[in-house]
């Protein structure tokens, strides 16, 4: 099959440690033909959309490890299976890519993740469709619930709807050194909307990623552990990764959520969770996949692939 890539600039990923990379290498092995786009590579014209796109060679190794073809326009229906693996910020442009995508599915191509779901799933917002499994939680732009919040709970955490990577993340403890300037901060004053959820102590033991795949959950997660005097795991945000086996109330987490991910389309999704609450859901570009497979021995790759080429198969079918 064509695959294509979509992704942030492949000359700037971390072989060893990055999930789309890591799908290439698969697709590859698989005997698929693979194809690399970046977000500016797409287009419609007269209602079709089209992609830019260069055919890609990778090699898993740390320095050349990718060859690139000449640029040459498809059709993106041209493409049997499409992977959108952006990394945030979740923006306008981001939006709009995503329509692009939704016409080529109309056009029979199998997106992963689905671009009605990568709109309607906010990495934040989308853990309110299950809050028996969440922190206490507001989503507010309103300064007097935000503080009202903070003196229910006493120690909390802020942080904005659409960042990555533990950026912008604020914890407030029963003192509240700073708060208004950090609700001003984050609001806009008043302009944008913010997550305040009540903190949870457990962050001391990792923040648990586990990733489910096309409604399965993956039997390991990457607890991401805080640096010192830090109280977010985030590998980007100087967390060490620790792989572990899923406890008992994670694997009651994914269970619960998984069914709900898999009829929205959304393949690869990562959930981020601290003690036995579900903080994120990342359904854009969630990674940890390679730390994973290399503590344990695991195809988590090919557990992706065996769903896709399923759901091209049905496709073809149909």
């Amino acid at each position: 099959m064509k695959i294509a890539m979509i992704m942030d600039p492949i000359a700037t990923v971390k072989p060893h440690k990055d999930t789309s990379f890591r799908l290439l290498l698969e697709a590859q092995a698989r005997g698929h033909q693979c194809y690399y786009l970046e977000m500016a590579d797409l287009s419609i014209r007269d209602g079709i959309p089209y992609g830019r796109a260069r055919a890609v060679t990778v090699r898993d190794q740390a320095m050349d490890f990718y060859t690139l073809g000449e640029a040459e326009d498809f059709k993106l229906s041209d493409f049997a299976a499409i992977f959108m693996r952006k990394d945030p910020p979740f923006d306008t442009e981001y939006v709009y890519a995503t329509y692009m995508l939704e016409l080529a599915e109309q056009a029979g191509t199998v997106v992963i993740n689905r671009p009605q779901s990568l709109r309607d799933c906010n990495e934040k917002l989308f853990t309110a469709w299950f809050p028996q499994w969440t922190p206490a939680t507001l989503v507010s732009r309103d300064k007097t619930a935000i503080k009202a919040f903070h003196t229910e709970h006493r120690d909390v955490i802020l942080k904005p709807l659409d960042g990555m990577g533990g950026a912008s993340i604020f914890r407030v403890d029963e003192a509240a050194q700073n708060l208004s300037v950090i609700i001003e901060t984050l609001t806009e004053h008043g302009q944008r909307y913010c997550m305040v959820q009540r903190y949870i102590p457990e962050i001391t033991a990792g923040d648990k990623r586990i990733l489910i795949i096309d409604g399965e959950p993956m039997p390991y997660s990457l607890a991401r552990i805080p640096a010192g005097g830090e109280t977010r795991g985030n590998l980007a945000a100087g967390g060490s990764g620790r792989p572990q086996p899923l406890s008992d109330s994670d694997w009651a987490i994914a269970n619960a959520i998984g069914p709900e991910l898999k009829r929205r389309g959304l393949v690869i999704v990562g959930l981020d969770v601290i003690g036995d609450r579900v903080t994120e859901i990342n359904v854009t570009s969630p990674t940890c996949m390679r730390e994973i497979e290399d503590e344990f021995g695991l195809n988590i790759a090919e557990k992706v692939f065996t769903a896709v080429e399923q759901k091209v198969a049905e496709r073809n079918a149909s």
